[in-house]
């Protein structure tokens, strides 16, 4: 099996262990946390990233927490001393939906075993079972992406992705750039293009770091080059993750991807979106229902702790944006492919 070289989040010595991609691409640190309340401002602070990870980190969280509180002696009622942490988790970030879905799975637990000493070791369990199926499930979606990646017999096939949806955005292999690893695993000749991803830099920083790092040809351009290129013929398609989708297919990721899907449509040019059934909010009915988070303003009026605005400037700052069904031409799974993806398409995936 094919595992990223570096590991993102897990579990080390009763404590949750992440790698800090605040730091990438200059150090590689890995702080650990040991409460829930930590974790959850770990999240929100963007040590950790991507809808995956975040699900992964959530569920170590109320695990941690559990052992946190059973070194001060087994509570009575585990369902209300874990409460609190639970949902400090929740309020870490709105709009990815694998965070909420992590927490219900690990609130099963507690249900199911309200009150046994052995509590902590149950949740600690479920959380790995969390952290291993989504390494199987990006592997899956890598699977099923690459059969829709076919290079011209005289060219290399450039892909273009928008922010980071690889091993830093999940537990360990990737959706978006999972499409791209198995390509690559698998021979064929591809290059990929990254858009930087202002105001974060997820792009350069992250998903650069990542390809490099795995011997992927990789060039680094601005967000605001992508059309550019696509009219001029140099990207041939468009693979991007997802942090929410809708239940009619609409579908939230980074801010700028709708752009990119808008000018995908306008060229002609295939734009696919890779993400595990987690990812599917089948109680969100459409795209206008998902919140959109606002990150703070220095995101935007600061570039690496250096100011670039004026002072006194007003900043708007989503990190999100929402890409309408009819612009993607394939949802790629764990399940398998969805093309032209709509609501009973969708609801067909979780009947199989």
């Amino acid at each position: 099996m094919h595992m990223s070289l570096f590991e993102v989040v897990g579990w080390h010595e009763g404590k949750v262990r992440m790698l800090d991609q605040r730091l990438l691409p200059d150090q590689e640190i890995y702080p650990e946390y040991s409460s829930a309340a930590e974790v959850a401002q770990a999240i929100r602070s963007m040590v950790i990233r991507g809808a995956p990870a975040i699900g992964c980190a959530a569920a170590f969280g109320v695990a941690v927490e559990a052992h946190r509180l059973a070194q001060a002696g087994v509570p009575a009622h585990w369902e209300e001393a874990l409460m609190p942490g639970c949902q400090t988790l929740l309020e870490s970030r709105p709009t990815a939906i694998n965070l909420a879905w992590a927490i219900a799975r690990m609130r099963q637990v507690i249900a199911a075993h309200p009150t046994p000493a052995d509590l902590p070791a149950r949740l600690l369990a479920e959380a790995e079972a969390i952290h291993r199926e989504d390494i199987a499930s990006c592997r899956a979606i890598g699977e099923h992406g690459a059969s829709l990646i076919q290079p011209p017999d005289n060219r290399p096939l450039t892909i273009m992705t928008h922010c980071n949806a690889g091993a830093l955005a999940t537990a360990g292999y990737g959706t978006a750039l999972g499409v791209i690893r198995s390509a690559h695993l698998a021979g064929k000749p591809i290059r990929v293009i990254a858009c930087e991803t202002r105001p974060y830099l997820q792009g350069a920083r992250l998903t650069a770091w990542e390809l490099v790092k795995e011997g992927i040809h990789t060039t680094l351009i601005t967000d605001n080059m992508a059309g550019h290129l696509m009219s001029q013929g140099d990207i041939d398609l468009v693979v991007v993750g997802a942090d929410r989708i809708a239940a009619n297919g609409d579908t939230a990721n980074k801010i700028g991807t709708y752009s990119h899907a808008v000018l995908a449509n306008r060229n002609g040019i295939p734009f696919l979106v890779a993400a595990p059934i987690s990812t599917i909010d089948l109680n969100t009915l459409r795209g206008s229902d998902i919140p959109i988070e606002e990150r703070p303003a220095d995101e935007v009026t600061h570039c690496l702790n250096q100011r670039i605005a004026a002072i006194g400037v007003h900043v708007r700052n989503p990190a999100f944006d929402v890409t309408p069904a009819e612009l993607i031409s394939a949802l790629i799974t764990e399940r398998g492919i969805v093309r032209v993806p709509n609501r009973e398409k969708i609801r067909g995936l979780f009947s199989k």
